[in-house]
């Protein structure tokens, strides 16, 4: 892939997206999560922006914004490409408290993260790194191919 070739990706609130190498994942978090999935040589990728790990409505699969609609999405882009996801390695990002003054304990962030670590291991994926809860929003960023994401985290 050419750099005039390569797609830029920019997920909201309960998107997925995939892409080959060179290809650009990009989204903002605050109290949702984001799981990155690649193969293990790097040649695709996913990423979803989970915005609840809750019970999902029965309208779900419409909207795509649960956690297990999203994972389930990542892994049959995966699969269609050929792609076993328990050969595959993840990183997971989020799960922030962006109301820590107003929230006691566990946040829904907090929730988000317990949810996607579990849902990864469920599926026998390995975590490669996780940046997760605090009291602060991500960017993320990855372009596929052999480096680590990038994020950068703001105070709230």
């Amino acid at each position: 892939m050419t750099p005039e070739t390569a797609i830029a990706t920019t997920l909201h609130p309960g998107d997925v997206a995939m892409g080959q190498q060179g290809d650009r994942l990009e989204t903002l978090l605050g109290s949702c999560v984001a799981i990155v999935i690649t193969d293990p040589r790097r040649t695709v990728g996913a990423m979803c922006h989970i915005v609840h790990s809750r019970a999902a409505p029965r309208n779900a699969r419409a909207t795509g914004v649960y956690a297990h609609v999203a994972l389930d999405t990542m892994v049959g882009l995966l699969e269609r490409r050929g792609i076993t996801a328990r050969l595959c390695e993840a990183y997971v990002y989020g799960g922030g408290n962006m109301f820590p003054q107003l929230e006691q304990g566990p946040s829904v962030g907090d929730d988000n993260a317990d949810w996607a670590l579990g849902a990864l291991s469920a599926l026998g994926i390995r975590v490669l790194a996780v940046d997760l809860g605090g009291a602060a929003y991500r960017r993320l960023s990855w372009t596929v191919g052999r480096g680590a994401p990038q994020v950068v985290t703001t105070a709230v």
